[in-house]
């Protein structure tokens, strides 16, 4: 039996500002449920910051209920030390997905581009217009990172033909 309707968590990892964007996927096509960031402050323990995202997305998970994680791997990096620190951030979130026994979903910046705005090259904005546009909101979610995070969950609404549910 398939399930008519899923709920699904999109996260873009970081260790200042973790994005999250909550969507609905249905036969009639996906809607925007809530969208935001999660901050930590950089002149806090780490292990602190690491704590805060994990905590949050907890609240997150039994307020919302979703059927699924899709998070953005890293797919390159520029600076080392933000490679681990967001491979930290990470780990972080797919623990907490698996604490609550979510399936998980990852794309890599470039699937994102591709399935969002049907190229894998694209800006960053023609990605926001294009999460704008397919979840019919009134203006580019802010900040940035709540877009990324919407267009993670998008890519993984547009890749999952059917959904099975667990059991």
């Amino acid at each position: 039996m398939l399930q008519k309707e899923m709920i699904i968590l999109g996260i873009d990892p970081g260790t200042a500002t973790t994005g999250y964007g909550l969507i609905k996927k249905t036969n009639q096509g996906i809607k925007h449920i809530s969208h935001g960031c999660i901050f930590t402050p950089s002149k806090e323990q780490f292990e602190k910051r690491l704590e805060k995202i994990f905590d949050v997305l907890q609240i997150l998970i039994k307020k919302y209920k979703p059927d699924i994680a899709a998070v953005e791997n890293i797919f390159f990096f520029k600076n080392e030390k933000t490679a681990f620190s967001v491979g930290q951030a990470r780990g972080v979130i797919l623990l907490a997905a698996i604490k609550n026994h979510l399936d998980i979903f990852e794309a890599t910046p470039l699937e994102v581009k591709q399935a969002v705005s049907g190229y894998g090259r694209a800006e960053k904005m023609q990605v926001q217009r294009m999460v704008k546009l397919l979840l019919n909101l009134p203006e580019i979610p802010r900040p940035d990172d709540a877009a990324d995070a919407l267009a993670v969950a998008i890519t993984c609404a547009h890749s999952i033909k059917k959904y099975l549910p667990k059991n």
